[in-house]
């Protein structure tokens, strides 16, 4: 086989690499980059849009917040499956250099997800790092290698690295050698129940970091199954392993590591948002617990001081899953681990399909939901979306291998996070008007990196061009997206604003429509709303119980994306008690009615219509801040 010489990749990347994109922004400006949904442009360069002093606008308002802030990012992008790696090596020694080079160099891919064994996505039969003839043993791992791995896996993975130094990898298994399990084979069954198989299994996971680190590649997370509620794989690896069950391996795992000096963190459950329906149809009843609640269990678990975050999948749930999980675990970080893409019914449509669904669910949804990674599955794959063994026969690699390279919406959705956003970068708050299910909105996602640029990702959920404003500070830009547009923004300078989260925030309400209730105001997402449902009268209100008294620089009622719901004519209140209240001097006729409580300490604080209008009121987010 061919390989990959040192000094032709430093030569390809030198002449490849680009120049960080937020050293190219300027504080009074924003540079652009769009992909749509018909290909006609592909992470393309749109140049530079212009700031301007903050003011009304007609068009819906994204408010980027950079000093509240939530996850810090770890990473973005795929695996080298046995079939990516086989398909890669079909290219000439010089076709594959350039393919790597776009994709951890130009695309500036930087987290691998890379199976311990074999998978579903392998051009030859399945197999682990330590098989033996069927009926015999192996408790010491005698036979363990990774010989396999040396011809086409590892010489990628070292590539890759070299390509991309910030790269990260992770390792998860599809199945433990069959010796280990109940039914002898490696496809279904589970790990037998026995403190000597729980300690083998804990040593081969070891072993498997220890032997890849002598091959010079570092592996950096592990999880201990992949989707261990998938009892019934079809054809390929894969297993039946209850959180029970893990935490046993987990308890074995986590001290031998610290006793090894790797710091190689444990990641739990790798699976879906939520259970699959048919998954928890077949639920054996030691492990009904497990049913929708899976993390949970393995956190609660004595193993849950190993455990240093949970990892997540695609193809069952919503993103919010992720979401609730950190809201009962605050302090255990979330990953995104594992999606592909599809082919759609009508090949012509896959680009835009993916482009969309991807830009809503992975890139946006999974990131606004506190995933510090998104990785999508195969990272190249054929034209037959193979060589595959069982599993998925319609699923995308990030590149297609064929007589030619085609580089999918995947390449470009990983792009336009991977090239901007990079490793302890910080989301930070955003508002964002559509949601992961598609209601024809923008969403989008913001952050802020190292050396303090900003990025805010975009999307477009409609098939038509709709334009929108960035308000950052006291300046603001406005773009159109074109229909179904993905993009990605970056500039510098600074906000002084100061944002005070809604946590433990009420609402209450004179009245409003049928599920625009007044909580929406106050749950921090400006896709949901409060509104009245109905003509604007006098003394139709929102009143705010922000949980306890506090300083209070301002206060906004934003209509979010429902502009012309704006209040015609109001007066703002404000209560320490919510029996004695005080007027606050308010401006704003449009999106933003903002009070200047200019510091008063405050608990309550009340909006009442004085005016009338045929035009609704909404109220899609209530922010607060220290400053004035």
């Amino acid at each position: 086989m061919a390989s990959f010489g040192t000094a032709a990749l430093t030569a390809l990347l030198i002449a490849a690499a680009p120049a960080p994109a937020q050293a190219e922004a300027h504080t009074s400006t924003a540079h652009v980059w769009l992909t749509t949904p018909d290909g006609a442009y592909r992470m393309a360069d749109a140049g530079f849009v212009q700031f301007g002093r903050a003011g009304d606008t007609a068009t819906p308002t994204v408010v980027v917040d950079p000093n509240r802030k939530f996850q810090t990012m770890t990473g973005f992008g795929a695996s080298i499956t046995d079939s990516s790696a086989a398909v890669l090596y079909r290219l000439d020694a010089a076709k594959r250099n350039d393919v790597m080079v776009d994709l951890f160099a130009r695309d500036r891919l930087n987290f691998l997800r890379q199976p311990i064994g074999a998978s579903d996505f392998t051009d030859e039969p399945a197999y682990t790092y330590d098989d033996v003839p069927a009926g015999r043993t192996d408790y010491a791992l005698r036979h363990f290698s990774v010989a396999h791995d040396k011809t086409q896996i590892l010489p990628l993975l070292r590539a890759a690295k070299k390509l991309n130094p910030e790269l990260q990898i992770m390792g998860t298994p599809w199945s433990p050698p069959a010796w280990m399990k109940t039914n002898e084979s490696l496809v279904g069954g589970r790990l037998i129940d026995s403190p000597a198989i729980y300690q083998a299994y804990a040593s081969y996971l070891l072993k498997f970091v220890q032997a890849y680190r002598s091959e010079g590649v570092r592996v950096d997370y592990l999880s201990i199954q992949n989707e261990p509620q998938n009892r019934a794989p079809s054809g390929y690896p894969g297993m039946d392993l209850p959180s029970w069950q893990a935490a046993k391996v987990i308890e074995r795992l986590g001290p031998m590591l610290r006793a090894n000096h790797l710091d190689t963190k444990i990641l739990g459950y790798d699976h879906n948002w939520s259970e699959h329906p048919n998954d928890a149809a077949n639920t054996p009843p030691d492990e009904v617990a497990d049913i929708d609640h899976y993390p949970q269990e393995l956190l609660e678990s004595p193993a849950a001081r190993w455990v240093s975050g949970t990892a997540y999948h695609c193809y069952y749930g919503d993103p919010s899953a992720m979401t609730a999980l950190h809201n009962e675990f605050p302090t255990e970080d979330i990953y995104f681990t594992e999606c592909s893409g599809s082919q759609s019914g009508d090949p012509t449509m896959t680009f835009s399909d993916t482009l969309k669904w991807h830009a809503r669910n992975l890139i946006i949804g999974n990131t606004r939901n506190w995933a510090k990674t998104v990785v999508n599955w195969n990272l190249a794959l054929d034209e037959t979306n193979g060589p595959h063994t069982g599993g998925c026969g319609t699923c995308t690699g990030v590149v297609t291998v064929g007589d030619e390279v085609t580089y999918n919406a995947e390449f470009y959705t990983l792009g336009h996070l991977a090239r901007f956003v990079r490793p302890g970068a910080t989301r930070v708050a955003s508002t964002s008007f559509g949601t992961t299910g598609w209601n024809g909105q923008v969403m989008d996602v913001a952050f802020v990196n190292p050396d303090g640029s900003t990025v805010l990702v975009a999307h477009n959920e409609n098939d038509n061009p709709q334009a929108f404003a960035v308000r950052f500070g006291d300046r603001q830009f406005s773009y159109t997206l074109p229909g179904g547009a993905l993009a990605t923004f970056v500039w510098r300078g600074h906000s002084d604003d100061r944002t005070i989260a809604p946590t433990g925030w009420t609402a209450t309400a004179s009245g409003s429509a049928v599920g625009d209730v007044p909580a929406n105001a106050v749950d921090d997402d400006a896709s949901t709303r409060f509104s009245t449902g109905a003509a604007q009268q006098p003394g139709q209100y929102l009143q705010v119980d922000l949980g306890r008294r506090q300083p209070i620089g301002r206060i906004v009622f934003d209509t979010g994306a429902s502009t012309g719901d704006y209040p015609r004519a109001y007066t703002i209140t404000a209560s320490t008690d919510g029996i004695t209240w005080g007027p606050v001097r308010s401006v704003g006729a449009g999106q933003f009615v903002t009070g200047d409580l200019r510091g008063r300490s405050v608990r309550y604080v009340r909006i009442t219509l004085t005016g009338e209008s045929g035009s609704w009121w909404s109220v899609a987010d209530v922010r607060a801040y220290r400053n004035w």
